[in-house]
């Protein structure tokens, strides 16, 4: 099997100096190839990717901007692989990564697969709270986190495998953005090929944002989930409710408390202790347990507000997502 690595770029040569770096010093003792496509970047990354071009076998193409899923159909045309594994540019690998993903693809093969993602400690303390919200079974990153305990895994694009066979079946990805990794499994289930979690082949996934740009993230994600479950509604599932309903439950509960309840209100607050007490545990950090609270609050209300928004327009008012939401297209 011949792995083919496809990174699409914009704008982030230091990232991409740190992935491969990475990339160069894997254990997998086999050849593989990396691809970079610099998707109309202002700021290219060509001189970083000369300076491992000795390190690596890497091709290197750029191309106008047309969005992370174009750009990744785009390097999978071009690699020579038989495997893709598809990276964000703001990933690091630890050094067992490939030989992880290759152990788990000759035990138990699967045309798609995903893996979670891990902080760094040299990751500053916003990203690793924001870190702990997105992976942790606390919040609505539990499968992100490791957990495939409900329903299909559904892998994401900043660590995901894919055949070649199922590219090419499937076309690879849409032009929806965010929400181009779920679709791409639910099309790849309807054409019989299965997707699993490799716990073990997890990357130390930065995150390049702060609170602003997290809410803005995860708004757009509750956004796209409306509109995926208008395109597959078999796959639609009330969990996906669960932000919304938390900060209706959350108005609800300071209502209830200017009248003299205050067991919701109580509920809640020790929802959020556990929280800090779970983060500070994980990262040895009673800082960064604080600013947990406060990344899985901006959590809830982006996504639960965009899913909100997104119901009303697509589901009750029937607008087509394209026009509802021009923010989550790209033009190919």
């Amino acid at each position: 099997m011949y792995f083919s690595f496809i990174i699409p770029v914009y704008n982030r040569p230091d990232e991409v100096e740190e992935l491969l770096k990475s990339l160069a010093e894997q254990v997998y003792h086999e050849d593989f190839e990396v691809v970079i496509v610099e998707d109309g970047s202002t700021i290219p990354c060509k001189d970083v990717v000369k300076k491992y071009e000795g390190k690596l076998f890497i091709s290197y193409f750029s191309k106008p901007n047309s969005g992370p899923g174009d750009s990744r159909n785009f390097g999978m045309k071009h690699a020579m692989g038989s495997y893709f594994l598809i990276l964000d540019s703001d990933c690091i690998l630890p050094e067992d990564y490939l030989a992880s993903v290759d152990k788990n693809l000759k035990k138990k093969y699967v045309d798609c697969f995903g893996g979670p993602d891990n902080a760094l400690d040299s990751f500053s303390s916003v990203q690793k709270a924001i870190n702990f919200t997105m992976t942790s079974f606390l919040t609505t990153g539990g499968v992100r986190g490791g957990s495939e305990k409900i329903g299909k895994f559904q892998p994401r694009s900043f660590n995901m495998g894919l055949s070649k066979k199922a590219f090419e079946a499937s076309g690879g990805f849409g032009n929806i953005h965010p929400g181009e990794d779920p679709d791409l499994s639910i099309r790849l289930w309807e054409k019989g090929f299965k997707t699993r979690l490799f716990k073990d082949s997890y990357v130390y996934h930065k995150r390049r944002i702060d609170f602003s740009k997290f809410y803005k993230q995860v708004n757009k994600f509750g956004k796209a989930r409306p509109i995926l479950d208008s395109w597959y509604p078999k796959y639609s599932k009330i969990t996906f409710w669960f932000p919304t309903l938390f900060l209706f439950g959350f108005a609800l509960s300071l209502l209830l408390f200017a009248f003299g309840f205050s067991i919701p209100i109580k509920v809640y607050a020790a929802y959020f202790i556990l929280l800090f007490w779970i983060g500070s545990i994980e990262n040895l950090n009673p800082w960064i347990g604080f600013l947990s609270v406060f990344a899985a609050i901006f959590q809830f209300v982006g996504y639960g507000v965009g899913f909100l928004q997104s119901f009303i327009k697509i589901k009750l008012k029937k607008q087509q997502p394209e026009t509802a939401f021009p923010e989550l297209f790209f033009n190919k």
